[in-house]
């Protein structure tokens, strides 16, 4: 059976403090495809390898039934926060593949 975004989106949950989440299926509905921006306090002092290895051990089961899995986005609130302050262009949800763009466009 497919991953469905519910699935990771429970399983993200139960792991993590969740301040914002965004799954984005990339397969076109067939579910082996995804991307998520997820913002944690649980980042909180981590390094970025870090913050994908406590991903990809949450996720462990379901990253295993699909064919692609993409963190584009993994940070604390703060960060996130001080990001729309900074930039109030901002002040609205990417999903993942806009954040993934505009990380791109703003180095």
């Amino acid at each position: 059976m497919p991953v469905t975004v519910k699935d990771l989106e429970r399983a993200i949950r139960a792991a993590f403090p969740v301040s914002h989440l965004n799954i984005e299926d990339q397969s076109s509905g067939c579910g082996s495809s995804y991307a998520i921006l997820l913002v944690s306090e649980a980042f909180e002092g981590k390094s970025t390898l870090a913050r994908h290895r406590l991903i990809n051990q949450a996720l462990k089961e379901e990253i295993s039934q699909l064919h692609a899995f993409s963190q584009v986005g993994l940070g604390t609130y703060s960060c996130w926060n001080a990001t729309l302050v900074d930039r109030p262009s901002l002040q609205k949800s990417f999903t993942p593949a806009q954040y993934a763009v505009h990380q791109a466009k703003s180095g």
